[in-house]
């Protein structure tokens, strides 16, 4: 442990102890000498104005109780392995979708490599090795992008131009902003439609000449967006119209078993080794869209409805490829 990672854990001890903390146990923590725990302690006190007191004729230490819950390390201060962890999820926000928070977060990643540089002492750290794979990530425009953050956390009102693609029809939106959900490796824009009188979900690489209103947004409970928006399967909004079963065989069975589908979901293995699983949904096309990649490892049991929807699906395709 270096003297960066040692001041960081001493600091972490002395702020999180409620009672003097004894210099044995500090020397045991930091894996150092009597000496080095001194200098480190003189210097978290004299040029970090650390709060720091003695106690039994420096025996035990702690920080000042009154001062304690205000002092923090002048900074940013993380040890390697919480600055790796930082990588990593640099590396993910970077390719939440290419242009998004390109430019904002450029400083960051730079204060990140920075930082890094300075722990493994001019060593370059190996940031390649971290992958993040998109799967049909959809590019956003990044200005509209943060406009639409900036309506969800500023609580405004927001106005667009909206290009869906169930109708390839442009129309302009009045919305009050609820949340900004990331689903799949794309944006979602869960929202108040002031015209239609209804909650929708918008996508927002489909989102353009995006303005902010002076009007503020109309909220609506954390509860009513739930019921509405996540209580069926996928990013399709309404009640649940049905459940559907689906029987997974053996094979399939040590994925889908460790897999989330949905937050109510239910899921039982069967004796014979195959997995069942349960989930609601109100729109099928997202829910069959997931069924179909496990091929004939997959049995949509009920309801019959959307059984035969399936097999509507399945000879389609095969019609698809001839005889």
């Amino acid at each position: 442990m270096d003297r960066y990672e040692r001041i960081l854990a001493l600091h972490r001890t002395l702020k999180a102890a409620r009672l003097p903390v004894p210099l044995q146990r500090l020397m045991d923590e930091l894996a150092c000498s009597r000496a080095t725990l001194y200098r480190d302690l003189a210097f978290l006190r004299d040029a970090l104005g650390a709060p720091l007191e003695s106690t039994d004729g420096e025996a035990s230490f702690r920080y000042d109780a009154r001062e304690a819950e205000r002092f923090e390390l002048p900074g940013l201060w993380l040890s390697s392995e919480e600055l790796h962890a930082l990588t990593a999820a640099q590396q993910l926000l970077d390719r939440t979708g290419p242009g998004v928070l390109s430019a904002a977060i450029a400083p960051l990643k730079g204060r990140i490599d920075a930082l890094l540089q300075q722990h493994a002492g001019g060593k370059r750290w190996p940031v390649e090795r971290v992958r993040v794979i998109g799967s049909g990530t959809r590019r956003v425009d990044e200005a509209a992008f943060r406009m639409v953050a900036s309506a969800v956390l500023e609580r405004k009102r927001l106005r667009f131009e909206y290009f869906a693609r169930s109708t390839n029809a442009r129309t302009q939106r009045s919305v009050s902003p609820q949340r900004l959900t990331h689903y799949r490796d794309n944006w979602y824009l869960d929202a108040y439609d002031h015209e239609r009188d209804a909650l929708r979900s918008f996508s927002v690489d489909r989102i353009s000449r995006a303005r902010i209103d002076d009007a503020p947004a109309v909220d609506h409970a954390e509860a009513e967006l739930d019921a509405h928006l996540a209580s069926s399967y996928g990013i399709f909004s309404g009640p649940p119209k049905a459940w559907a079963t689906i029987r997974f065989s053996a094979k399939a069975a040590r994925w889908v078993a460790d897999e989330h589908w949905h937050s109510k979901q239910e899921g039982r293995l069967l004796a014979d080794g195959r997995y069942e699983l349960r989930v609601p949904y109100s729109n099928a096309r997202e829910l069959l869209m997931d069924v179909l990649r496990y091929g004939p490892d997959a049995e949509v049991v009920e309801p019959t409805p959307l059984r035969e929807q399936l097999r509507s699906l399945l000879q389609l395709t095969a019609a698809a490829y001839g005889d």
